[in-house]
């Protein structure tokens, strides 16, 4: 398995490191950049070894049914990212360590891997069972989610308290998500809009992702963690709980198992990176939704993607000046 973590090399403060969540797959990530990286094959082999299943002929080929279940969609997406910054070291497009790593939802998985905090066998197999659990949980208990847009937080506050949902994910100013049941999600939903939402917007997802839905999940993914060695980072990775850093092996279970049904908090999370002098985000990984979120927090913010060989062919083409 090749070395992501990239110890050796100095560390740029002004740089971070993050990873997507669910929602950025398609069919086709991470084959263009197995095609041509050696490194990247041997990412998704170790993944496909690890899970005892072909994860990379899912990713590469589909069927997109098969990759958007999100016992398979976790995993691809840990996988694709992990490949996209190993393929960056190994092209020379990363040549430095960053001042934090972070996350959203399930990115927060290759953080711990990017950070040496665990192993990527292990992380891979984690997050399939996360994938698993959160599934039997949404069909015991089916809710889904929707995005707010344009609200402020102490408005939508009290629409989710009186309608039974909760916040899932704070992404940015004015894009907070909401999940719980379909029928409080949909009230709650139509109350926002009337109280001055700009928009609502269901989401397509199998449950309420984030919220006490989720209980029994993280009940079962405590035991699955009680397994796994993690080890100190080496590079402090920014908590979606509480979006402030954490550099002590022995909090990464209380952590992985709250943010199961807590809210992500990703402004905050990016915020806090900015104040501590970090000026680019490095999204790694398919899609391009941390990059855009980014804008949304801080205009100012700098982004790179690196997900395609694309990227990383335009990657060489800035440090060459053609």
């Amino acid at each position: 398995m090749p070395d992501t973590t990239i110890q050796d090399l100095p560390v740029d403060p002004t740089v971070a490191w993050v990873f997507p969540g669910q929602g950025a797959q398609h069919v086709g990530m991470g084959a263009d950049l197995a095609d041509q990286s050696a490194t990247a094959r041997a990412i998704f082999t170790a993944a496909d070894i690890a899970l005892d299943m072909s994860l990379s002929k899912i990713c590469f080929e589909g069927p997109e049914d098969e990759l958007t279940r999100t016992v398979n969609t976790q995993p691809a997406i840990v996988a694709h990212s992990i490949a996209a910054l190993a393929t960056a070291i190994e092209t020379g497009a990363i040549i430095s360590r960053p001042a934090f790593v972070a996350g959203h939802s399930l990115g927060e998985y290759a953080a711990l891997i990017a950070a040496g905090a665990v192993g990527f066998d292990d992380g891979v197999r984690l997050v399939r069972e996360r994938g698993r659990l959160m599934q039997e949980s949404c069909d015991a208990v089916p809710g889904t989610m929707a995005a707010i847009l344009g609200l402020d937080p102490a408005v939508l506050a009290p629409i989710c308290a009186e309608h039974g949902v909760a916040v899932c994910n704070i992404n940015a100013p004015g894009n907070i998500t909401i999940g719980g049941t379909v029928a409080a999600v949909e009230a709650a939903s139509t109350a926002a809009s009337k109280a001055g939402a700009t928009r609502v917007v269901p989401l397509t997802v199998s449950g309420a992702f984030h919220t006490p839905l989720m209980a029994a999940a993280a009940d079962g993914l405590r035991g699955a963690l009680e397994g796994v060695a993690f080890t100190e980072p080496r590079t402090p990775i920014v908590s979606n709980v509480t979006a402030t850093p954490i550099i002590d092996a022995s909090s990464f279970t209380t952590e992985l198992v709250n943010q199961v049904t807590q809210p992500v908090l990703w402004s905050d999370s990016v915020t806090a990176m900015q104040a501590a002098g970090v000026t680019t985000l490095i999204e790694f990984g398919p899609g391009r939704v941390l990059s855009g979120l980014a804008r949304r927090i801080d205009r100012a913010l700098e982004t790179r993607n690196i997900g395609t060989a694309e990227d990383l062919a335009a990657e060489g083409d800035e440090e060459t000046g053609s």
